[in-house]
């Protein structure tokens, strides 16, 4: 009772829509359907925003990585009323195969000093959705961005490659030969007189100008093939500016060919994003402080909407009608029952017919009402922090290892973001470093990782560990020195549209992009009749950095 008498009561106690988790998608939600008048309650048994797309302290991503679930799993009472019914609610985790290693005691006093994103890499592109929605929900007012200073790629032997992702900057390349040269530039001039015809007004365009729609529905690499470009310009065309991320080289065994078409969209929002901010000299942009900033930005969004955030709230179950089954409402771990009409829930949330107290005639299968997807694949992710940068002078890059680059039975690319302390996310002097790559199993994607840290970082051989492995035949001076790391493996589960709304979790991908769609499609089924995020911006939607490159908050 001590413990229940510690939450205090929430006033008042029916909502429009009662969102439980702060991830992205939640934080999105909400705060699209309190810019459209809803009255919103924003739960989150945790004591941060962001969960699974949170910036956590040293201490804290550890804690949440072994135990990310803080909501109790207690036996919830009776509903207190004759028309309603509880189904308890469950946690799961996303999250396996944890591995966590320190390799210089001393990063420990600098724990606090550090924002680690529990689901990086992750960029914005400057052209893309994301971006786009943070301008028209003015929550670009609470975060600020710097760019990317490079992004390189991988070669067969390990040497990291400039990507030349303009015309100015092909020419400026001195890997890459004259002829080389010349026909990715041909190939950009064509790709870019094929939108320009697409886009044409007056509907008169140059035939010669124009992709053909075989090639357009064709594999993307097939007609890069066509194009004869060389080996090395289809693996920076497709796996350093389309992002793509398994072997397009094996044919119709590829678990996921890039159509022609999807392909040039891709290249179209790379090439956009070069320049669209006048002091982001690159396509990528981050957040300062981590990538947890953009769902508290909604989240402060929806709070000036009227949005009422309560954190460190468990939720112990759902309350349904006893007659209809439709959900009424929640019933938190104070003893509080709150009721709405709509509920939406992060998905590490689930339920089990077991747990219906008093059981539910009505409802033949209760776990329908949280309609948890099945795992549609997985990402191994690691973190690591070193103590110098991969290329001198040069703080924040991207690096992507094509298939086959690091070991012959790649069979997907990998992606590397190093960030440092000018984005607020590590102590001066030191660098972090995160690694994902789509996987089957944590075994297959755990072998990338470590090829990876191999390839980039000394090892302190005299560190007693078995999960990383050091050669003596590497160049140890040239090499920045791993200091910490953490490896494991997250479950990808797609939103779903139930009698709760369950949203996705992180995916795979670089940017948002799919993620913001997903989440979007969720609101339209939740408010069919209502716009996501009404254009109420009155003010220039010039887009502006200001002098240090950061994104103009006043826009």
């Amino acid at each position: 009772m001590a413990e229940q008498d510690s939450y205090p009561p929430i006033e008042p106690t029916h909502f429009d829509l009662i969102v439980i988790g702060t991830s992205l998608p939640e934080s999105i939600i909400a705060a699209a359907a309190s810019t459209t008048g809803k009255t919103v309650l924003h739960l989150d048994p945790n004591p941060f925003y962001g969960s699974h797309y949170s910036s956590l302290t040293l201490h804290d991503l550890t804690s949440f990585l072994h135990s990310p679930n803080p909501n109790p799993n207690l036996q919830s009472n009776t509903a207190t009323t004759d028309t309603t019914t509880a189904v308890q609610l469950s946690t799961r985790s996303i999250y396996s195969d944890i591995e966590i290693t320190c390799f210089d005691e001393s990063i420990n006093q600098h724990s606090r000093k550090f924002n680690l994103d529990l689901s990086g890499p992750r960029v914005l592109f400057c052209a893309d959705l994301t971006v786009d929605l943070l301008l028209k929900s003015t929550a670009n007012q609470y975060v600020e961005f710097k760019n990317i200073d490079a992004s390189y790629v991988s070669d067969e032997n390990g040497n990291l490659m400039n990507v030349p992702d303009s015309k100015s900057a092909v020419f400026k390349d001195k890997t890459l030969k004259f002829v080389e040269k010349n026909k990715l530039n041909s190939f950009y001039k064509l790709v870019q007189g094929h939108l320009e015809a697409v886009k044409s007004i007056d509907g008169v365009v140059d035939d010669g100008k124009i992709i053909s729609d075989d090639d357009l529905d064709s594999p993307f690499v097939v007609f890069l093939d066509k194009m004869k470009l060389p080996a090395k310009i289809k693996s920076i065309i497709l796996y350093a500016i389309a992002m793509v991320d398994y072997d397009q080289d094996v044919g119709e065994s590829c678990k996921d060919i890039l159509k022609t078409r999807e392909g040039i969209q891709r290249l179209a929002l790379y090439h956009s994003s070069v320049g669209r901010f006048p002091n982001a000299l690159g396509a990528l942009i981050y957040p300062i402080y981590g990538q947890g900033e953009l769902p508290q930005a909604f989240c402060r969004r929806a709070a000036v909407k009227g949005c009422l955030y309560v954190l460190r709230m468990p939720v112990l179950s759902l309350l349904l009608n006893k007659e209809s089954g439709n959900i009424e409402g929640v019933k938190l771990v104070s003893g509080q029952e709150l009721t709405s009409l709509k509920v939406v829930v992060d998905p590490s949330f689930t339920i089990t017919s077991s747990l219906v107290n008093p059981p539910l005639e009505s409802l033949q299968d209760v776990s329908n009402l949280v309609n948890v997807r099945d795992v549609s694949h997985k990402v191994a992710r690691g973190i690591c922090i070193t103590n110098s940068s991969l290329k001198p002078d040069i703080s924040n890059c991207l690096v992507i290892f094509p298939p086959k680059s690091l070991y012959h039975d790649q069979t997907t690319s990998i992606r590397v973001l190093q960030l440092g302390s000018n984005l607020a996310v590590s102590p001066s002097g030191m660098f972090v470093l995160y690694i994902s790559v789509v996987c089957d199993d944590a075994l297959e994607g755990k072998k990338s990782l470590r090829a990876v840290i191999n390839s980039l970082f000394m090892v302190n051989a005299s560190d007693p560990t078995d999960s990383i492995s050091t050669d003596p035949t590497d160049s140890p001076d040239e090499k920045p020195t791993l200091l910490w790391s953490a490896l494991y493996t997250q479950n990808v589960i797609e939103g779903s549209m139930g009698p709760v709304v369950t949203t996705p979790t992180p995916d795979g991908n670089l940017n948002y992009n799919d993620l913001l769609d997903a989440t979007s499609k969720l609101f339209k089924k939740l408010y069919p009749d209502d716009e996501f995020f009404p254009d109420i911006s009155n003010t220039d939607s010039s887009d502006k950095l200001e002098d240090d490159g950061e994104v103009d908050p006043e826009l």
